[in-house]
């Protein structure tokens, strides 16, 4: 069995010519992840996607028409960057309508992963909220505070659905690996050779030579071992590369964790087959005594304003930390009697050397917008005209690359939830739809 990963994130683009290559052969399976917490917790919070809509159409343009073509379900994870029920519907939008532009008809499936407060509230009631770390315990307020809570889906409901014969899956949050396990293990193939399979081919042609996150990577499913090749001639599959992929993002070089179990490394052998093709054979598989779902919540905690600046002033580079505290009391003592001290936070973020030049943004968290533009203007006006010992400048301490100076960044969101919940099936929190598209 082929499957396809059209690159390591949906809207990062591709070779044209790869993608020619990869489907001038049979292809059973195409996947693509589409989203990602690397961001940090914004996008979910705002619903907004990380990825430019135009990209992600251009990705979507030219392979939805050749997965059709082939009867290759076209299997999408983490749609919109997020994977909330909103990130979902963006993400239909434009499949919809390269769909239309094209006449192009399938039957499209979806699995939306979002879940309520209560449903959250229930997992803490019945201790079944696991936390993943001391440092970050869950709790009832954070939980109530959550604007958006995703659950991350494993390979369960992307199974059913290529049981539904779909053509074009699109799933809310999803675990990477979902998207090329669940096809494999689908057709019958061993799962620790699945799971470890779809962790190399997350990130598309990563585990080539030259590295390349926006170009597609293959795999070929074997009973007993799976072999990767880059479609994309410029670029070779090492033994050296596929095996630094497979640690990648873990914390123990031989076990991957997944929903379903674990994938265990401890005797799996890499071997160069030809100079651009790695086979990978014996990794195992075993099934977790207990089932959980990561959930991933988020809460809005102010508005941000930022000035971005830079000191060419060897001097003032010299005295930057008592420049620093000077502004920062100044900003106290001025503001005590108009804004409460806990309405909004100060930081200083500095980079380059002690000589030549440094920058810096000066980034202010409100509780409204109003707050946040109001404290950097004094911030950003005390600090260029800061004075101190030895200072032989009568002008400004910064130079601002942008005007207007301050910019308007909106509101701020933190994970308020990052933990793993106990489920009794791991459809638990997917709900599961087909429909039929141009037909």
């Amino acid at each position: 069995m082929k499957i396809v990963a059209l690159n390591g994130l949906l809207g990062y683009g591709y070779s044209k010519e790869a993608l020619e290559i990869a489907f001038s052969e049979k292809v059973d399976y195409l996947g693509v992840d589409a989203g990602s917490t690397d961001p940090g917790p914004y996008y979910l919070g705002s619903g907004k996607s990380f990825t430019d809509r135009g990209a992600v159409k251009r990705d979507l343009s030219l392979a939805l028409p050749r997965a059709l073509e082939h009867k290759a379900p076209f299997i999408i994870g983490t749609a919109g960057g997020a994977g909330s029920s909103e990130h979902v519907a963006w993400l239909k939008d434009i499949l919809l309508e390269v769909a239309r532009e094209q006449n192009l008809s399938f039957r499209l499936g979806t699995v939306l992963s979002d879940v309520t407060k209560e449903y959250v509230i229930g997992k803490l009631d019945n201790g079944e909220l696991i936390d993943m770390s001391s440092d970050f315990p869950a709790n009832r307020e954070d939980i109530e505070k959550s604007s958006r809570i995703v659950s991350q889906i494993g390979i369960a409901p992307i199974v059913e659905l290529l049981k539904k014969k779909v053509d074009v899956i699109v799933c809310g949050r999803a675990c990477d690996t979902a998207i090329y396990a669940a096809p494999c293990i689908h057709e019958g193939y061993k799962p620790g050779l699945a799971f470890h399979m779809a962790k190399i081919m997350e990130c598309g042609a990563m585990c080539s030579e030259p590295v390349a996150a926006a170009d597609v990577m293959q795999a070929y499913m074997y009973d007993d071992y799976f072999e990767l090749r880059p479609a994309n001639p410029i670029r070779r599959c090492t033994v050296d590369r596929v095996a630094a992929h497979t640690l990648y993002e873990q914390s123990n070089p031989y076990l991957i964790y997944e929903p379903d179990g674990v994938c265990d490394l401890t005797n799996s052998v890499f071997e160069q087959i030809d100079d651009r093709t790695v086979r990978v054979s014996n990794s195992a598989f075993r099934e977790a005594e207990k089932k959980t779902l990561k959930l991933e919540g988020v809460k809005c905690s102010g508005y941000r304003t930022i000035c971005p600046a830079t000191v060419y002033d060897p001097k003032t580079i010299e005295n930057i930390d008592t420049i620093i505290k000077t502004v920062t009391d100044f900003v106290k003592e001025n503001t005590k009697e108009t804004i409460p001290e806990n309405a909004f936070s100060v930081s200083f973020k500095t980079s380059g050397g002690k000589e030549s030049s440094m920058g810096i943004i000066i980034d202010v968290v409100g509780e409204t917008q109003e707050i946040a533009d109001t404290v950097c203007a004094l911030v950003r006006s005390r600090m260029l005209h800061c004075d101190y010992v030895g200072r032989k400048s009568t002008a400004g301490n910064l130079a601002f690359p942008f005007s207007p100076s301050d910019i308007h960044v909106g509101p701020v969101y933190e994970f308020s939830l990052f933990h793993l919940a106990g489920v009794s099936s791991l459809l638990e929190t997917s709900q599961i739809f087909t429909e039929e598209v141009g037909k």
